[in-house]
């Protein structure tokens, strides 16, 4: 962060709120205990810089300090973290420029030099008193940048013929319209919507009661019928497969079938279609390594599964009833 200091000889040796402030200045206030009053100090500073014509100088800071009880160099502190307390003269209308990222990609570069050669290098300001500018961080419309703001109010999606425009105006004490100075609304596409344009959309009547289309032998005009009661249907519950006699593998008695059972495996088929994948998995939730391809599972189950029980018998043997 830049260094910053207070412009001592521009600032006076006195400073007062405005008589309309004073109802701000006991709003914030009340919002902290009677110990805990130097949290209102961001508050009250903004408002000081507000009646000081924009920046803050050193009478002002003392004069917040003084009401909220504080050191002066603590109110010093704050002043001087923030770049958004400005502490030196500016002019009437204070062009804050963003040149960062987004802005500087669209064009903010060109706003500079604007700036530069209709006010003059950053923080000057123009011997009628109304203008002066700086360049900040991110203003956060980046989806409208290049972008400025000017006191209190953006004006975005600017050109350097645009923004000249502006500065004229003002320098001129003519009002110059804040946000988007390009045909859209806020931060819409450009050139207004292009979907869902339909008014329909928005009147309601998409949502009203409506006749179902290509009912059988209703007339277009007669009144649709109250709806029958909705019968009650129950819920079809699928069926499990009956299960196999799992035992009929040759390596799996009533403890793995059990435990085949429990993980859903219910048919001569389900294990047929075992991946090396799955086959892995079984191993290791039955805490055997091998066993599965060396006892040949799968090929018994594919020959079972196809009703081949005496094949099987033959080449692998009979399982365990």
């Amino acid at each position: 962060m830049a260094l910053r200091r207070f412009d001592l000889d521009a600032g006076g040796d006195s400073f007062a709120f405005k008589p309309e402030t004073e109802e701000k200045i006991a709003f914030w206030r009340g919002k902290y205990p009677a110990d805990k009053q130097r949290s209102a100090v961001i508050p009250l500073l903004w408002l000081a810089q507000k009646d000081n014509n924009g920046w803050l100088s050193e009478p002002a800071m003392r004069e917040v300090a003084d009401r909220l009880e504080m050191p002066y160099i603590r109110v010093y502190e704050v002043a001087t973290f923030y770049t958004m307390f400005r502490l030196q003269p500016v002019g009437k209308f204070h062009v804050q420029l963003c040149g960062t990222t987004p802005c500087q990609l669209r064009g903010a570069e060109g706003l500079k030099e604007v700036c530069t050669r209709e006010i003059g290098k950053p923080m000057h300001v123009t011997d009628d008193q109304r203008l002066s500018w700086e360049e900040v961080e991110c203003l956060g419309a980046c989806v409208n940048a290049p972008m400025v703001q000017i006191n209190d109010d953006y004006f975005e999606d600017l050109t350097p013929d645009i923004l000249s425009g502006i500065l004229s105006r003002l320098r001129n004490g003519a009002a110059a319209r804040p946000g988007p100075q390009v045909a859209r609304v806020n931060s819409a596409p450009e050139g207004g919507t292009t979907v869902l344009t339909d008014a329909s959309l928005y009147d309601g009547s998409k949502s009203r009661l409506r006749e179902l289309p290509n009912l059988p032998g209703a007339a277009a005009s007669a009144p649709a019928p109250a709806p029958a009661p909705a019968a009650k249907i129950e819920p079809e519950v699928p069926k499990a497969p009956a299960a196999d006699d799992l035992k009929r593998i040759n390596g799996v008695g009533p403890k793995f079938e059990a435990m085949l059972l429990e993980m859903g495996v219910r048919t001569f088929a389900q294990i047929a279609a075992w991946s090396p994948e799955t086959v892995d998995t079984v191993e290791a939730r039955f805490g055997f390594k091998d066993r599965i391809d060396r006892e040949k599972w799968v090929a018994q189950a594919r020959m079972l599964a196809d009703g081949r029980f005496d094949e099987h018998d033959l080449i692998f043997g009979r399982g365990k009833d």
